[in-house]
C-alpha cells in the first residue's frame, strides 16, 4: 500500500514539472498565436506560484516536501528510494536524472525567470474580466486580405456609407 502511494507521489511530482514546463511553452505559444486562453488568471497566477515555490525551496535549500514523502512512504513500504515496481523506477530516473546540484539549481532559477518575464511583459487579464482578444504576436493575414481591399468606415463621411435597398432604387 505504502510502496503505491509513493508511486502516487512520483507521479504527482511529474504532473507539477510539466505544468511548470509546458505551461510555459503554451503561454508562449499562445502569445505568439493570440490564444486569448493564455492570459487566464487563474491559470497564469498558478503557474507563476508553481515555478516561485521551486524557486524559493533553492533560495533556502529546501528539499522538495514531494521528495521527502515519498521517501517516508518507500521507507514504509521497505523499498529503496528510488522504487521498486518498473513505472515507479521509470518515472524517478525521468524526474530525478543524476547530476551537479548546481545544474539543477540553475535550471530552476533560470526557469523561474523566463516564467517571471513573461508574466510581465504579457501579463494575464485581470480577474473578473472577460477575455479579450490579445491579438497575435505575429499576425497572419487571411486569404486575399492586402492593405487595397480593407477599408476604414467613417461615419462622419456619407461616401464611405453604402447605399441601402431602398435609397438604390430612387
Amino acid at each position: 500500500m505504502y510502496g503505491y502511494l509513493a508511486d502516487l507521489m512520483v507521479g504527482i511530482h511529474i504532473a507539477y514539472v510539466t505544468y511548470v514546463v509546458i505551461g510555459q511553452l503554451l503561454i508562449w505559444l499562445g502569445w505568439a498565436l493570440g490564444w486569448r486562453w493564455v492570459r487566464n488568471p487563474w491559470f497564469r497566477w498558478t503557474h507563476l506560484a508553481a515555478i516561485g515555490f521551486v524557486a524559493m525551496e533553492e533560495f533556502i535549500g529546501m528539499t522538495c516536501p514531494l521528495t521527502d514523502w515519498e521517501r517516508a512512504l518507500r521507507d514504509l513500504a521497505g523499498q529503496p528510494f528510488s522504487g521498486q515496481t518498473f513505472l515507479a523506477r521509470l518515472m524517478h530516473d525521468v524526474l530525478f536524472y543524476q547530476g551537479p546540484a548546481w545544474v539543477f539549481t540553475a535550471i530552476h532559477l533560470v526557469m523561474a525567470g523566463l516564467v517571471l518575464a513573461t508574466f510581465v511583459v504579457f501579463p494575464p487579464r485581470r480577474f473578473g474580466r472577460a477575455p479579450s482578444a490579445p491579438g497575435p504576436l505575429f499576425h497572419r493575414a487571411g486569404r486575399g486580405s492586402t492593405r487595397s481591399n480593407l477599408t476604414h468606415h467613417n461615419p462622419a463621411r456619407p461616401s464611405d456609407q453604402r447605399p441601402t435597398s431602398a435609397s438604390a432604387t430612387r
